[in-house]
């Protein structure tokens, strides 16, 4: 089932991405290099598992005493909504009519701060002795990208989750997209593989350790989220207020309360303070105004 499927994506793993771009339309474009970033050992965490819910949180182990928390994925089974990402930091609630979305699993990937990225719904499927779940979607740059260049504003990814006897193999064909007033224009074409080869759990205690430390702390920054994101029909973040990101402040916001500077009491209306002042005012009314 799609369930047993999603819980292979959780363990220790050795992680390699590769990215390559391949075809663009317009002959003069100059190919940025060919990247290959051996990242390690990550850990895939499942901090929430239900029937129809499974949240998986990832920590990139740079090593035993330097653990990052890393981005997060949540499979959801069945959704009634997506919020699909429509350029300038800015996402749209959208239904979905529950025929489109029999069967299917909706993947939401979220950012080192908890904030959106991209979601999209497909089935798993299982075809010649292979176990794959592909979706398209539009999303921002990803991180590799967004601090070097800013000559495309979409990302259109289509994502293979492939099963591995190893682990699993993220495989990814994707268009760099501007998008103005409207149109979109195809910059280039790329395709990425990212390979998780499972390792054995001890690995990665130092993630788990950590995780433990600081998790009552993240669980509150979702909460936080989740409260905003089911009020509005629209989300418009900044990148930057005051020169610097939204999980810069809330990772200095962790370090504050792991250090009892806070009070859980306070926790709460600390970690709102920060998010709004990144989110766009102009965000679209509360559902229902």
């Amino acid at each position: 089932s799609g369930k047993k499927n999603i819980e292979r994506l959780c363990g220790c793993f050795e992680v390699e991405f590769k990215y390559a771009e391949t075809f663009s339309p317009d002959k003069n474009y100059i190919y940025h290099e060919r990247e290959e970033i051996s990242a390690g050992l990550e850990l895939a965490l499942p901090i929430e598992v239900s029937d129809k819910k499974i949240s998986i949180q990832h920590l990139l182990i740079i090593d035993d005493n330097y653990i990052v928390k890393h981005w997060r994925e949540d499979w959801v089974f069945e959704p009634t909504s997506v919020w699909k990402y429509e350029g300038d930091k800015r996402w749209d609630k959208e239904a979905i009519a529950p025929e489109s979305s029999k069967g299917k699993w909706l993947q939401s990937v979220w950012e080192v701060s908890d904030a959106p990225r991209y979601q999209g719904a497909g089935d798993w499927i299982t075809t010649d002795g292979k176990i794959f779940w592909q979706n398209t979607t539009d999303a921002p740059l990803p991180r590799r990208e967004y601090t070097t260049r800013n000559d495309y504003n979409i990302l259109r990814r289509t994502n293979r989750i492939v099963l591995t006897d190893s682990g699993w193999v993220h495989e990814q064909d994707n268009q760099k997209i501007i998008r103005q007033e409207g149109k979109d224009k195809l910059l280039v074409e790329e395709k990425g593989l990212n390979t998780y080869k499972r390792v054995a759990e001890k690995a990665c205690g130092a993630a788990k350790t950590y995780w433990l430390k600081n998790q009552e702390y993240w669980s509150n920054v979702r909460t936080v989220w989740d409260e905003y994101i089911n009020m509005h029909s629209s989300i418009r973040l900044h990148d930057k207020v005051e020169g610097k990101m939204l999980h810069e402040n809330l990772t200095k916001l962790a370090g504050a309360y792991s250090d009892k500077k806070i009070k859980s009491s306070e926790l709460n209306i600390a970690i709102k303070a920060i998010l709004i002042k990144y989110l766009d005012k102009g965000n679209g009314s509360a559902n229902g105004d």
